[in-house]
């Protein structure tokens, strides 16, 4: 004896404006912390070696 399952269902449509606006925002919010996260280290490596040379 063979099952044979169901049909899969249709996909709902995608609303393409609404992922470009989210996509946006989270590059928005990646380049943010990155740019803080680099600051940072920066900030760090600039103390570190100062703290080498004096």
């Amino acid at each position: 004896m063979v099952s044979h399952p169901p049909p899969p269902r249709s996909m709902p449509a995608q609303d393409k404006a609404a992922l470009d606006e989210a996509e946006g925002s989270a590059r928005t919010m990646t380049y943010g912390v990155g740019l803080v996260a680099g600051a940072i280290a920066l900030i760090l490596m600039c103390l570190l070696c100062a703290r080498i040379v004096f």
